[in-house]
């Protein structure tokens, strides 16, 4: 099996939304409630998707979408990056999506993704990162094994019930970029 990492098109949204829904679906089921779950449409997601990658015109302040797509079944995976959206004093860039079908993970497609999206990030000036990820999330490690540290932490609620997000950071992305010679 080929993957290969691009650039998200317009026409890519639906399939993202495919991927997100099926994904949060897989991943969150007996930490969010299955009614939120059950309910997660994928054409509002779908919309807001290709919103998102209509918008990216490689600003540094716009969001960039990158997908995994095997040829075959099209976008088996994606990742977002941009601007950290809170203001955080420290880290600067945000990996603010990661979402691989099941059938597709552990096999070195988001790290492929996590690679390409720092590359991104320093691209557009920005030299650290963070990532939100629900405690309970059982993929957590994964930000671990590539080096992020847990640096906060914060309450957030999802179908009524209040879930605990923890972030991780990476001070500096040049390593994780797989290319210390991206100028920061």
């Amino acid at each position: 099996m080929t993957v290969v990492i691009r650039n998200a098109r317009p026409g890519d949204a639906p399939a993202i939304a495919r991927v997100q829904v099926a994904t949060w679906r897989s991943t969150y089921r007996g930490i969010i409630p299955d009614e939120y779950l059950d309910t997660m449409e994928e054409e509002p997601r779908a919309a807001w998707w290709r919103d998102v990658i209509a918008r990216d015109s490689g600003a540094s302040d716009q969001a960039f979408i990158v997908v995994a797509d095997d040829g075959e079944r099209g976008v088996v995976g994606f990742a977002a990056g941009g601007p950290e959206r809170t203001g955080d004093p420290q880290f600067r860039g945000e990996l603010g999506a990661i979402y691989i079908l099941e059938a597709y993970q552990r096999r070195g497609i988001g790290r492929r993704l996590v690679r390409e999206v720092a590359r991104r990030l320093l691209e557009r000036g920005f030299d650290s990162m963070l990532v939100w990820v629900l405690a309970e999330n059982p993929f957590r490690a994964f930000y671990e094994a590539l080096g992020g540290h847990r640096v906060r932490s914060r309450s957030i609620e999802i179908g009524g019930k209040t879930l605990e997000e923890w972030a991780y950071g990476w001070d500096d992305i040049r390593s994780l970029a797989g290319d210390s010679n991206i100028p920061s």
